[in-house]
């Protein structure tokens, strides 16, 4: 690897499986030293804390409900305390809850949104003096493909989605003149432990509507998280949405 985060501290919400597990990793391998939470995955963290000491790099991470804005604050203060100042935040913890919209309680629709979207804007908040303070950072949050084509029986996700994109847009326009690039990644349909409750050829059949043919795989998706977090590749980004998803959204 180049080192292109070499010296740095990253910190990752929902860090211990899928895309969040393979930023882990990527970004430990660069040379950063990585924070990660997780909820309730204590053995998966500790395969993820593992593999990025075996890399030479420092880890801490610790069980959050991100929807826990105090948790989420502590987290995050306890991680640079024992890592150092946040470089580069992203904010990728997620979840769904699935059906029909006439089904859904309010209490899934608030669960949802506080998962996605009020987290992103804590763990933003958290970081961002001292990102200003030192004139650098990078912020990344985790949408999807979803919030700009839709989809059936997951009205709350698809929202929570497309209000991140209008989170980073807004926000990267505050962060930029301080230094802070903020910016979103948009996968597409890929294989992950969410992905992993639609059941069993899920993959195949959905890979087969795409243009590439095929799902996408999680470390995929943490090589464009590398993109933004790094310089010069991610120097000019602001408030942009970049789309892994193998064709299934164009723009």
């Amino acid at each position: 690897m180049s080192g292109q985060l070499a010296g740095q501290v990253a910190i990752i919400t929902g860090g211990s499986r899928g895309i969040g597990r393979e930023m882990a990793l990527l970004f430990a391998r660069e040379g950063a030293d990585i924070a990660f939470c997780h909820l309730d995955d204590e053995a998966g963290a500790a395969e993820v804390a593992g593999g990025i000491a075996a890399l030479g790099r420092r880890a801490f991470h610790r069980s959050v409900d991100v929807a826990d804005s105090d948790g989420l604050r502590g987290f995050i203060r306890d991680a640079e305390a024992a890592l150092g100042p946040c470089d580069v935040l992203c904010s990728n913890a997620g979840m769904n809850l699935r059906g029909p919209f006439e089904t859904l309680p309010d209490e899934h629709f608030d669960r949802v949104i506080a998962v996605h979207v009020k987290a992103a804007w804590v763990s933003a908040k958290a970081v961002w003096d001292g990102m200003a303070a030192r004139g650098r950072g990078r912020i990344i949050v985790t949408a999807s493909q979803l919030a700009f084509k839709g989809g059936i029986g997951i009205v709350p996700y698809v929202t929570a989605k497309a209000a991140l994109v209008g989170f980073v847009r807004a926000l990267s326009r505050e962060g930029a003149p301080k230094g802070i690039l903020v910016n979103a990644i948009a996968p597409g349909p890929v294989t992950t432990d969410l992905t992993a409750q639609l059941g069993e050829g899920w993959a195949e059949r959905t890979g087969a509507g795409l243009p590439i043919g095929r799902v996408g795989k999680p470390a995929e998706i943490a090589a464009a998280a590398l993109l933004l977090a790094s310089s010069p590749g991610g120097d000019f980004f602001v408030g942009a949405t970049i789309s892994p998803n193998g064709g299934d959204v164009m723009h």
